[in-house]
């Protein structure tokens, strides 16, 4: 389906310089674009393609634009965020054109007769609603999902096919819950006794709440005592771990094949890199930026952005920098040795 340039700015804003009128269907990148797409330009790196771009019209700063040539013929759309207006203009055209969901229940689904579903929401083959669930309005639930007893889930949510929520879990409204993902497994805690692990029962729960999204097979663990938590408008990518009793801030995002362990709190407006490990019982600032790979052994107050990994080096190399590392404490000793003899002859000399 396509749509007027015009009726795109009115929708969502933005200082058009060119034909309203024009028709687009949808969005690409600058080199890939059409003339029934739109295109945008927020990496100053591609500022020669902007020029040459066969798009219908282009979304820009202020700034690049006053770039672009004199002649420049094309249409722009001039935004203060292009990367930003991309996303609502991406989504835009996927609300426009994503198929109709029909409300009601499938008939190979299974759903308890205790269980409260919305008449708008929609629920997939297969799927198991336990006892005392709610599912809130225009709520979309995909095949083979499976929720568990008196778990709620808010208005216009979405749960992609073979999701997993245990009982008790709360999910607010749109959220965005991929494929794969368990919701309120058991956390890791185990009591140990003469060498035998004794099991703690994990009797807190997942409370997610509105406008989360969490990315494919990705797992976050229900507390011990008290509840884990994922605040709202939270992003996390796929295959993330997240334990027991953990609290993840307002509007954090975390990329993906990130650890999160027990009771770790992170604050509001973070950023984790991938595969980035954040130890148990810490607490980090709100503001925090920490890089992809990085262990996380303290508590973090400062906002900022946190580092901690060996450069990548040839493998030889390494060695021999890591051979260097396990000396450090040696060759301290040493030099103490060494200070301590100089300031003595110093003593000496000046007697």
């Amino acid at each position: 389906m396509s749509t007027r340039l015009k009726e795109l700015i009115e929708s969502l804003g933005g200082q058009l310089i060119g034909d309203a009128d024009i028709q687009v269907s949808g969005i690409a990148p600058l080199s890939d674009a059409t003339a029934s797409q739109i295109t945008f330009l927020s990496n100053p790196r591609f500022r020669p393609q902007a020029a040459q771009t066969q798009a219908a019209a282009i979304i820009l700063s202020a700034a690049d634009d006053a770039l672009l040539p004199a002649d420049y013929p094309g249409t722009r759309i001039v935004v203060s965020n292009p990367y930003a207006y991309f996303a609502k203009v991406a989504q835009f055209f996927v609300a426009r054109n994503a198929p109709c969901v029909v409300p009601g229940i499938h008939p190979a689904a299974i759903v308890d007769p205790d269980a409260q579903v919305a008449a708008s929401a929609h629920i997939g083959p297969n799927v198991v609603i336990e006892a005392g669930a709610v599912i809130g309005e225009q709520t979309r639930i995909d095949a083979g999902c499976v929720i568990g007893r008196g778990v709620k889930i808010g208005a216009n949510a979405c749960l992609y096919p073979n999701v997993t929520v245990y009982a008790g879990c709360e999910i607010g409204a749109r959220a965005m819950i991929h494929s794969g993902v368990v919701i309120g497994a058991d956390g890791f805690g185990f009591a140990n006794e003469g060498g035998a692990w004794i099991k703690i029962p994990q009797t807190g729960r997942v409370l997610i709440c509105d406008d989360v999204e969490i990315g494919a097979n990705t797992t976050i663990d229900r507390g011990a005592l008290a509840d884990t938590v994922i605040e709202e408008g939270a992003k996390l990518d796929n295959q993330i771990q997240i334990a027991h009793n953990c609290h993840i801030g307002a509007h954090t995002a975390i990329a993906a094949c990130a650890g999160i362990a027990g009771s770790a709190r992170i604050g509001k407006y973070c950023s984790i890199g991938g595969a980035a490990m954040i130890h148990g019982h810490i607490t980090i600032a709100d503001h925090v930026h920490v890089s992809a790979g990085t262990l996380a052994l303290r508590s973090i107050s400062e906002p900022g952005q946190y580092t901690g990994f060996y450069p990548i080096a040839k493998h030889g190399d390494w060695e021999k920098s890591a051979a260097l590392v396990r000396n450090l404490n040696a060759m301290r000793e040493k030099i103490r040795a060494l200070e301590k003899s100089v300031k003595q002859l110093n003593e000496k000399d000046n007697e």
